[in-house]
């Protein structure tokens, strides 16, 4: 009959052998993903496209829970503590990749501010905080400029497009408006010297 000791040895090393299969199959999968789909490093700006990049490369590594979940715990006097053990350090090992993966994937400078962040998860949701917020700001006060913008009589129209389409172009990378959108508000932007041009360009807009 098995004693519970020689009961747990064989625990232990069964897990041990999980454990490296698991270990195992995570970096052969590191590899044979193509570096293709590995994201540019991220400086500040163009936070939402990065975030989705990255998410993408995340699951291509099967790394992406690590995001949301936290660590396991080990209960004291449960019979599958050697087992809770093993998870844990399974999950450690994991966290690290995923964890490194995302440092690896920010700038030289924003690397040097998130290297205190212990866990994966911990440096996703600063990120995700951080600059969500403050790209929210960049498209309220893109909107502010777009709303703001007159033209006027005493300079050139083509001049005064140019520098419309200029502000345009920045809100269309955010996402915000159409472009079927931007050519309206540059005919409405138009000053009350260009209301036929107006009139003729609102009904041909179809043909253009």
């Amino acid at each position: 009959m098995e004693t519970p000791i020689n009961s747990i040895n064989s625990q232990s090393e069964a897990l041990v052998q999980m454990q490296s299969s698991i270990q195992n199959s995570v970096l052969a999968m590191v590899v044979a993903v193509s570096h293709n789909e590995k994201p540019a490093k991220f400086s500040g700006q163009n936070f939402k496209t990065w975030q989705q990049k990255m998410l993408f490369y995340l699951t291509i590594l099967n790394l992406a829970k690590f995001l949301k979940d936290e660590p396991p715990t080990i209960k004291e006097g449960k019979v599958d503590e050697v087992t809770a053990f093993a998870a844990v350090k399974a999950w450690k090992h994991s966290n690290f990749l995923c964890r490194n993966y995302i440092m690896n994937g920010l700038s030289d400078a924003l690397y040097k501010v998130y290297i205190v962040m212990k866990t994966a998860m911990e440096l996703w949701t600063l990120l995700d905080h951080k600059y969500k917020a403050e790209d929210y700001g960049t498209k309220k006060f893109l909107v502010v400029k777009f709303l703001n913008f007159v033209m006027v009589d005493s300079k050139l129209v083509v001049n005064q497009v140019q520098e419309f389409q200029l502000i345009i172009h920045e809100i269309l990378a955010k996402g915000i408006i159409s472009e079927s959108f931007q050519v309206a508000a540059i005919i409405e932007k138009l000053t009350l010297a260009w209301n036929y041009f107006k009139n003729y360009l609102k009904h041909k807009g179809k043909e253009m």
